[in-house]
């Protein structure tokens, strides 16, 4: 079994650079889903409160035979519950639905600039960290305004925010700031939400390494330094998307997937205008 590197974050602590995503696994099979990726060697597991399968992953944390503190567990504040008593109410159930006594990392889902209460969100999860409750707090989906105006409201600069992020949508324009600020870059919909993987031209390069589409996609988000989480409800998708460790893509390969970049290539919402609550 490979062992998976580790991205170090700037609160001290460590994230398995892949992990595996839940998000549209149906609530009744996800505890055999995330079994069966900590069966095939992950561990680390991306879930959220709007994805309404906590339980499931609890249910997997308890049965799966992996000590807990071998597990890398991450969830997400749903986005009706940004002021400070719905955070801490929701995060209250989050906890309760994966039964564990202390969160890896808890993320805010969207900033929703236009409802205008993310930075009292960051706040309730800058304190639910200080007590103990959460080991990492970071984001999700926050453009440089949103990131620069929590930081300079709180003092508290998150260590991931987890965007979406894809050889069509590869958002280098975000890369320099977050460098600068520490902040690790988690990719969500990896493999643009299945829609790369009939792309002739990565066809090509995993042709080369005897590799599918999506292990090819998977690697390339290793070489650049991203943490990766991609979904899958099918185990041999689930373990042939972690053996992703015996081969290295090359500078040519880097480069062409590099040239896929397109200012359209974005499948998810806009962060700077979603308004949708869940």
């Amino acid at each position: 079994m490979a062992d998976v590197p580790s991205i170090a974050l700037r609160d001290g602590n460590s994230i398995p650079q892949l992990g595996l995503g839940v998000w549209q696994v149906d609530a009744d099979i996800t505890a055999r889903v995330v079994t069966e990726a900590i069966e095939a060697g992950y561990r680390s597991i991306d879930t959220a409160e709007g994805y309404q399968n906590e339980e499931g992953v609890g249910e997997a944390i308890r049965s799966c035979g992996v000590p807990r503190d071998q597990l890398f567990i991450t969830s997400k504040l749903r986005n009706s519950a940004h002021g400070r008593d719905a955070a801490l109410k929701e995060f209250d159930e989050t906890m309760a639905k994966l039964g564990v006594e202390q969160l890896d990392l808890f993320l805010i889902h969207w900033p929703l600039p236009s409802i205008g209460k993310y930075v009292e969100a960051w706040q309730t999860l800058v304190e639910l960290k200080q007590q103990g409750r959460i080991r990492s707090i970071g984001v999700s989906n926050f453009n440089e305004d949103h990131l620069k105006r929590i930081i300079d409201e709180t003092g508290e600069t998150p260590v991931v925010n987890q965007i979406e992020l894809h050889p069509r949508f590869q958002q280098r324009d975000k890369r320099d700031f977050h460098a600068q600020h520490d902040i690790r870059i988690e990719s969500w919909s990896p493999l643009g939400s299945g829609r790369l993987l009939g792309d002739s031209a990565i066809a090509e390069i995993a042709k080369k390494h005897n590799k599918s589409v999506a292990q090819t996609i998977i690697r390339w988000h290793l070489q650049e330094g991203l943490i990766v989480i991609p979904k899958s409800s099918k185990k041999d998708r689930i373990i042939e998307n972690f053996d992703v460790f015996d081969f290295e893509l090359d500078d040519a390969d880097m480069r062409r997937l590099g040239e896929m970049d397109s200012a359209s290539g974005r499948v998810g919402a806009d962060p700077a205008t979603a308004s949708f609550l869940f």
